[in-house]
């Protein structure tokens, strides 16, 4: 089962542009906890590999959405992204406002089921706390709870999996300070990426 990790840099995570396969192509984050998970529960199973890319919008994933994931063949797409579509606009006037994020997230799954009519999507929630990074434009930042509710729509009418993961940062960061889990508001720390990926394990175990 090829599984294709799609996203930005919570997803990229310092991961090795040169190898797939071995540690080092998985980066720190969750992408890490979800190979070593399931590829020490079942080593003949599972082919996973981590196409982050930091700094990327919804409109850089489907630019490069052939040669990163068509092109893998896969059986299993998850995509998480949605953080960067608001950052880009509050520091650069280059964000992709929410009908755009839509159409092209939209795009994005329609035209990878029509070349594999049977891939498994996988959407996880976009999310936010206020951090080093957020808290002076931590109002602005609070746009991706829309993108998320774009995200978790477009689950249930496309019926992917959703990964829903603001609730459980929010109620984290409530018990054990919001840095703890995502350093700068909106990068995980070695918690956050536990979190991020234990939620996703519960929702790819699920069928």
């Amino acid at each position: 089962m090829k599984i294709v990790l799609f996203g930005d840099s919570i997803t990229d995570m310092a991961r090795s542009r040169e190898v797939d396969h071995q540690a080092f192509g998985y980066g720190v984050g969750y992408a890490n906890y979800v190979a070593s998970t399931l590829m020490s529960e079942d080593p003949e199973t599972y082919d996973i590999i981590n196409r982050g890319i930091g700094g990327h919008r919804v409109v850089d994933l489907y630019a490069r959405i052939k040669a990163d994931v068509w092109n893998l063949n896969p059986d299993v797409v998850s995509v998480l992204i949605g953080i960067n579509d608001v950052w880009h606009e509050i520091f650069g006037q280059n964000g992709v406002d929410i009908e755009r994020f839509e159409r092209v997230y939209r795009m994005m799954i329609e035209d990878t089921k029509k070349r594999f009519p049977k891939v498994r999507f996988i959407l996880c929630e976009p999310f936010v706390l206020k951090g080093t990074a957020t808290e002076e434009h931590f109002k602005e930042f609070c746009e991706v709870k829309k993108y998320a509710k774009v995200v978790k729509k477009l689950a249930k009418e496309y019926k992917a999996d959703f990964v829903a993961l603001q609730e459980k940062f929010d109620q984290a960061a409530k018990a054990h300070g919001a840095e703890y889990y995502l350093y700068d508001g909106v990068h995980p720390d070695v918690a956050g990426g536990k979190l991020i990926a234990d939620e996703w394990l519960k929702v790819f175990k699920s069928k």
